[in-house]
């Protein structure tokens, strides 16, 4: 083992660059006025929580991601999670699906199955769901630009079982603004893609009541190297474009508001890592209650997801992930999520094993019978330390809020390339901190090891690929071509106007349409985003 000396400085700030002080006591919340800050748990500001008795009766829901190759193997490790204490299911899909091409398609060649699961048709979501009980567990799909499609796939499929649309409950991640911030499987321009939220949102107030129609996610702006006061900040500025979208589309905020949920990222920084949770609660509740005008209180509660943080994996060393992923499930809990997934400590390497994705899972069952911090609701609150911090969190995410305001709102500012800017900067700082040696990764630039085993990784089948483009071509032979291309036509005329595109998006794939047939329809209307023109 090597073990350097790097330099430790008296300055203690966290990874939002707020400075720690050497000791908090009663003088630093003296001007505090707890009732406003506070409540109760299941009370405005909803600081402690948005349930009154939080985990005391129901822990929050174990997901694990998961998504792989093709729909049977990934429904096989579905069942394999719910047999291990899953009460969630959480699914990724490959990068052709989410960017809305066939697995036959050109752009497809050597990513089909490779970071997600393959769906192209709904014979692939029939055997995705296989023997799941869809009347009973949620389910959670992380899919944006082909998020409407993935939905209805899954609202058809649960028919054809018998489940009522209106029993089957569920996220579609469905945010579309943070992919040009962040992550990138954007399709269509901004204002197109806002369109199609708002006719999701009008959809599934109608048919799909339970289904959380988006999830505003922070989790990839944090990926990309944000802060943390940045994630909550840039992410809640999103939500706010969304629901003025909403309102300008006519629909009433008490309609939509209460199944709109966020994504958050858990870091290392344990403290300022609860303090973000509790915070954005705050904001949000303010946000709703002062600027929009909710009246029903389900309209003001920021109910939100957990995923541990995967840029914070190392590759070296990668059985200290799981100690990792144990901090930042921790301070998920003590925050108030509502679900929450843990990595596999194997995930800066391969997707995960069976063994990484179960110990994972042990994490949070560990955490929710055996610690005792589920046992009372916001155990942090009050401490000097984690109050004040959470005021300066929030005071910190007002402050970039009123900014991007004064842009004309998140989508504005992403086209200014604002945030773009913003999280690079501060990625740069973050690396720059570990390169100079004033931060301290564990097996990375300190406590390294010269000589590492060669550690297990997920095996990539490499006959996917064509067994996926031979299963498609079969599909579409066997269809009717001429019913195939009038529903898309209906669909491009719907697109062209001011319909709801889903009700002819659901008709299309009653006829056997392709996910990538559909994209394609509405490319033929939406046109393509291409960044900086």
């Amino acid at each position: 083992m090597v073990v350097r000396s790097l330099f430790v400085s008296d300055d203690k700030r966290t990874d939002s660059g707020i400075e720690i002080k050497a000791l908090y006591d009663e003088s630093d919340l003296a001007d505090w006025d707890a009732q406003a800050q506070l409540g109760a748990p299941g009370t405005p500001p909803y600081t402690r929580g948005v349930y009154p008795t939080m985990y005391r009766g129901k822990l929050w829901t174990m997901r694990q991601y998961a998504g792989f190759g093709t729909a049977s193997s990934t429904n096989e490790r579905f069942k394999f999670l719910l047999q291990a204490g899953q009460t969630g299911l959480s699914c990724a899909f490959d990068l052709p699906t989410q960017m809305g091409y066939d697995s036959d398609h050109p752009r497809a060649e050597g990513e089909v199955g490779k970071v997600g699961v393959a769906i192209d048709s709904m014979a692939d979501m029939r055997m995705l769901l296989a023997g799941l009980p869809l009347d009973k567990v949620t389910t959670s799909m992380t899919i944006n630009s082909t998020g409407a499609i993935l939905l209805l796939m899954y609202e058809l499929v649960a028919e054809e079982q018998g489940v009522p649309s209106t029993a089957i409950s569920g996220t579609i991640q469905n945010d579309l603004l943070k992919e040009y911030i962040a992550r990138g499987t954007y399709v269509y321009p901004p204002k197109p893609s806002m369109r199609v939220i708002t006719d999701i949102f009008a959809y599934c107030s109608q048919h799909v009541p339970r289904w959380n129609t988006i999830s505003i996610s922070g989790y990839h702006i944090r990926e990309a190297g944000s802060t943390a006061v940045q994630e909550i900040a840039f992410t809640i500025a999103n939500g706010i474009a969304y629901v003025e979208a909403a309102i300008a589309a006519g629909l009433d905020i008490d309609d939509f508001a209460p199944r709109l949920s966020f994504f958050w990222n858990a870091h290392n920084n344990f403290f300022e890592e609860v303090a973000k949770f509790r915070a954005s609660r705050r904001i949000w509740y303010k946000l709703m209650t002062e600027r929009f005008g909710a009246k029903k209180e389900a309209s003001k509660l920021l109910r939100f997801h957990t995923q541990t943080g995967g840029s914070t994996l190392t590759a070296q060393q990668p059985e200290t992930n799981i100690v990792r992923v144990a901090v930042q499930s921790m301070a998920a809990v003590m925050g108030g999520t509502q679900s929450l997934h843990t990595n596999g400590y194997d995930e800066a390497l391969s997707l995960p094993t069976e063994r990484a994705a179960r110990i994972a899972l042990r994490t949070q069952q560990v955490i929710g019978y055996e610690s005792g911090i589920v046992d009372t609701p916001d155990p942090l609150a009050g401490s000097y330390f984690v109050e004040t911090l959470t005021d300066e969190v929030e005071r910190l995410a007002w402050e970039y809020i009123a900014r991007i305001d004064d842009m004309g709102g998140a989508v504005e500012a992403i086209e200014a390339g604002f945030q773009m800017d913003e999280i690079e900067q501060a990625a740069y700082e973050y690396a720059k901190s570990i390169d100079d040696d004033e931060r301290v990764i564990v097996g990375v630039n300190m406590f390294t090891l010269d000589n590492e085993p060669e550690p297990d990784v997920f095996p990539v089948d490499p006959l996917l690929e064509g067994g996926q483009k031979d299963r498609l071509a079969a599909y579409k032979a066997n269809r009717d071509h001429a019913a195939v291309a009038a529903r898309l036509e209906d669909l491009r005329v719907a697109a062209r106007g001011s319909d709801n595109v889903l009700y002819p998006m659901k008709e299309a794939l009653r006829a056997d349409a392709t996910l990538g047939e559909i994209s394609d329809a509405l490319r033929d209307v939406f046109g393509v985003y291409q960044p900086g023109r």
